[in-house]
């Protein structure tokens, strides 16, 4: 099986031509192997483009522990150059089908590998992120967590986002606090959790937990939960570029009047090669 390994600023990806390649039934299984740091390639998740009837591709996501996510801002990226690479798409605009439904990508800037990203509109009803709370949304609600009560705000991006604004977001507790959050008992579906602390007008520093995962380098549909969250908490303007900045360099998020939000931010391929899951038994 022949693949491609591609980050978005540290956040990476198994990618796998759906179109040539002929994929075990367990996908599943699939993807907690080759995103094994030891025992297989080593990634956050396994991407796979295939044949769709809706768009230039089916876009399938697994996270490292082999669950299927509904989308990744980061892993859409890394797919719009993969297709144009692999001749998947000769479009400007490239459609994908996601879980999430139809997301659009666009090389801005092809010598860099920028890619701008209509990543559609949030969803802040609790039904929808999903929450099993009795209120109709939840924007800096205190929520206990464990024996404390922490200030959240839910975004659904097409998958769940919980947004935690912090005052020194390097040296907050996300591999303890994260994995408590993700797995509370009002998030149905487990949730993201993005700890966000506020730089100043148009900038925010992010650290995430994924849902699936454990902590990623990058997140960008939790850089876009985040920046919906700062807006409605009065940390930034609507209809205004946010930086985001992560580990390794920024995106840029805007939530603009009409309620879209577009991402722009690069993708790189680290490597190819073929892989036999019967080497690594």
């Amino acid at each position: 099986m022949h693949f491609t390994k591609m980050h978005g600023l540290g956040n990476d990806f198994v990618i796998i031509n759906g179109f040539k390649e002929k994929l075990t039934e367990d996908i599943s299984a699939l993807a907690k192997a080759v995103c094994h740091r030891q025992l297989g390639i080593g990634a956050d998740g396994l991407l796979i483009l295939s044949q769709s009837t809706e768009a230039d591709a089916n876009f399938d996501i697994y996270n490292a522990d082999g669950s299927r996510a509904e989308m990744c801002g980061n892993g859409i990226r890394c797919a719009a150059i993969f297709a144009k690479k692999e001749g998947i798409s000769n479009k400007s605009v490239v459609p994908f089908a996601t879980l999430a439904g139809l997301v659009k990508a666009q090389i801005v800037d092809e010598a860099n590998n920028l890619v701008k990203v209509d990543m559609g509109r949030p969803k802040l009803a609790t039904k929808d992120i999903p929450a099993a709370v009795e209120a109709p949304m939840i924007v800096n609600v205190p929520i206990i967590v464990g024996h404390k009560a922490y200030n959240l705000t839910l975004v659904s991006m097409g998958n769940p986002h919980c947004v935690l604004f912090v005052e020194d977001v390097l040296n907050y507790p996300v591999t303890t606090l994260g994995p408590q959050i993700e797995t509370h008992d009002i998030f149905p579906a487990k949730t993201n959790v993005e700890f966000v602390q506020p730089l100043g007008r148009n900038k925010i520093r992010m650290r995430v937990w994924e849902r699936g995962c454990g902590e990623t380098l990058a997140c960008g549909t939790g850089a876009c939960a985040a920046t919906v969250a700062a807006v409605l908490n009065g940390f930034c303007p609507k209809g205004e570029d946010v930086e985001v900045v992560l580990t390794h360099g920024s995106l840029i998020i805007n939530w603009h009047e009409d309620n879209s939000i577009t991402m722009i931010g690069p993708a790189a391929t680290v490597f190819q090669g073929d892989y036999d899951p019967e080497d690594f038994r």
